[in-house]
């Protein structure tokens, strides 16, 4: 009864199965199996669900997957009228490069605290780099007296 059924859908231009862009066909038999054509044909024949095959990535190396030590930080100079922005300089401890959260204290003449900023710093591997962080509310620059940066920089990321 397969074969029957087979020489129907031939003759009449039908297959089922899978088809791909050179036209090649691959049919299952009535006993699950999967049915080849013939070497006479010079049909192809490719697997029923063929993917292409998944590029292999490089595996980090333990050391490229550990967090890194948190960095310290030193403020530099503090924000004003004339110059709006602090500076700091953030070492990295770490024999790899990252970014720092740097978080800065920005206090009025009374002690008041007016605005705190979190900002994250690159810093270089063994480094030391210099930031300017800017103050991002409005007004409240020319109310600043004092800034205060919190000596421990957190690992942020890469």
């Amino acid at each position: 009864m397969a074969v029957v059924v087979s020489l129907i859908g031939l003759s009449s231009g039908c297959a089922s199965g899978d088809h791909d862009d050179a036209g090649s066909v691959s049919s299952t038999a009535s006993d699950g199996g999967t049915k080849k054509p013939s070497a006479s044909s010079g049909a192809s024949v490719r697997p029923a669900q063929a993917s292409p095959s998944p590029t292999p990535s490089a595996s980090p190396s333990p050391e490229d997957t550990r967090p890194l030590k948190d960095a310290t930080a030193v403020l530099v100079s503090c924000a004003s009228p004339q110059d709006p922005r602090a500076t700091v300089k953030v070492s990295n401890p770490n024999t790899r490069d990252g970014s720092f959260a740097v978080k800065i204290h920005y206090l009025d003449a009374d002690g008041f605290e007016m605005v705190r900023t979190r900002d994250p710093v690159f810093a270089p591997a063994e480094g030391t780099g210099t930031y300017r962080v800017r103050v991002t509310t409005a007004g409240v620059v020319d109310h600043i007296a004092r800034c205060v940066v919190e000596p421990r920089a957190a690992w942020v990321g890469h």
